[in-house]
Order: structure tokens, then C-alpha cells, then sequence
């Protein structure tokens, strides 16, 4: 069942919406060089907390972090680590907050020093390709037109979509109906409606689209260990129009001219 969101409760998910991306703040301030995954993840946790909120992927069916650490070829669901950012890696970091009983979910993926150019480019596609999701989530389009807009984008210019993984509903939970592919046809799909709020997140690879998922049932990389990009925004839909409810900006006024 799809729930759709009153104007009361669109309110509380900006305020969720908001401290999650404060918190996107604070881990770009060490997204850095030598600096451990796991050190991300207790800043965002610690964040979190001491501003009212719950790390909703702390525990979420045993997963041991607030943050999901995507490292280079992991596509999602990474463990937090003491592995050690280095020049040349990516890091992205996917993570929801839950605040006054409503969810937010976002995810950036950071360029850690200098990175290869083709990986850059790929960074650079990947969250272009989130906001012609978001171009396409009109009320009255469907579902799948947010998928092909994804998947057209990317593939055009040489890279492959993920099928495994995607975007979903959010509310009360972190995950509701309906699902979000990055593939798939125009005209499919339910319908886009007033009050549904989703999040929608390309996951893009360099290479094959193939994926494994690692021993800890969690940790999905690509099959061929080439570079995988991931960006997300939740996306709220009321009043015939669409309103981004998380934002970059706190990463953009860290990052400076290191901004994708």
C-alpha cells in the first residue's frame, strides 16, 4: 500500500529531511584522506542524536552502522570500518533519520582528493541522472517514467544501471511502496500522485551492472570491481508539484570548489 502524506506530516519529514542533510554537513567535513569509515559513521550518529534524531539504519535488520560506507566498487550496504580513505578513492555515504516518528534518506557520494577523471565523470552522471529522476516525478506521470529517465541518461553516455537495488517509498518507515527502479519503460508503473514522498537513487556503474553480494549478507559491490556511483534525494509530491526535501547545499559550503 502506498501511503500518502497529509500537509502535517509533509512538515515533520522536512524537519527530518533538514537534520539529515545538516548531518551530510558534518560527514563531508571528513571525507578525507586518512580518515576510517568508521569515523564517519559515530560523527553522523553522534550528530543525529544530539539534535533529536534516530539513526534509522542503526540495527535496521541487524546492520551495524548508521551509515551504509560504499567505498570505490561497493554499490550499497557497506560496513562501517577502520579502513582508511585514501587519495584517489570515492566514498559514498548512504544514511536515514528518523525525527518526531517520519523518515529522510540520502546519499552523496564523495570524491576523496584526486580522483581519475573517467571516475569523476561517472560521479558527475550519476547525480545528473537524479535530477532527471526528479524532472520526471510529476503528479500524473508514472513510476516508470522516473526509471527510464534514470536509465536513458546513463546509458547513453556508456554506463550500466544497477538492477538489484532501488528507490522506494518513505514515511513512518524507512522503507514503503512503492519501489523505484533506475530502469525501465516510460508509461509503467503506479501512478504519481499528491502526497506520495519516495527517494529516488541511481546507483551507477563504470563497468558491468553485474553485482555479488559479500559473505556478511549485506555488502553488495560490483562483479567486476569497477568504481560504483551513488546519489539519492528524498522527493516529496503535493500541491501538482514536486519539492526536494533533502539537499547538498551543507555538502557544498564544506566542500567548495571539491564539489561534484
Amino acid at each position: 500500500m502506498i501511503y500518502l502524506k497529509t500537509p502535517e506530516q509533509l512538515e515533520l519529514m522536512r524537519k527530518a529531511a533538514d537534520l539529515l542533510s545538516r548531518t551530510f554537513g558534518e560527514i563531508a567535513k571528513w571525507a578525507v584522506p586518512g580518515t576510517t569509515t568508521r569515523k564517519i559513521d559515530t560523527v553522523a550518529r553522534e550528530y543525529m542524536q544530539d539534535h533529536g534524531g534516530i539513526p534509522a539504519c542503526l540495527g535496521y535488520g541487524g546492520f551495524p552502522g548508521t551509515v551504509c560506507c560504499e567505498v570505490n566498487e561497493i554499490v550499497v550496504h557497506g560496513f562501517p570500518s577502520q579502513y582508511e580513505l585514501r587519495d584517489g578513492d570515492i566514498f559514498g555515504a548512504d544514511s536515514v533519520v528518523s525525527l518526531e516518528g517520519f523518515c529522510a534518506d540520502m546519499c552523496y557520494t564523495f570524491p576523496i582528493g584526486e580522483v581519475e577523471p573517467k571516475t569523476m565523470e561517472l560521479l558527475r552522471t550519476t547525480k545528473e541522472s537524479l535530477y532527471k529522476g526528479i524532472e520526471a516525478c510529476r503528479p500524473g506521470h508514472r513510476i516508470g517514467d522516473i526509471a527510464n529517465a534514470v536509465q536513458t541518461y546513463c546509458e547513453h553516455r556508456g554506463y550500466s544501471v544497477v538492477r538489484e537495488m532501488c528507490g522506494h517509498g518513505i514515511g513512518v518507515n524507512m522503507h514503503e511502496e512503492p519501489e523505484v527502479p533506475n530502469y525501465g519503460r516510460r508509461g509503467i508503473g503506479p501512478v504519481i500522485r499528491n502526497g506520495m514522498v519516495i527517494c529516488i537513487e541511481p546507483m551507477i556503474n563504470l563497468g558491468s551492472r553485474n553485482v555479488v553480494i559479500e559473505r556478511d549478507g549485506w555488502t553488495c559491490r560490483t562483479r567486476d570491481r569497477k568504481p560504483s556511483a551513488h546519489y539519492e534525494h528524498t522527493v516529496a509530491i503535493h500541491d501538482d508539484m514536486t519539492e526536494v526535501l533533502t539537499t547538498f547545499d551543507f555538502i557544498a559550503e564544506v566542500m567548495g570548489s571539491r564539489f561534484v
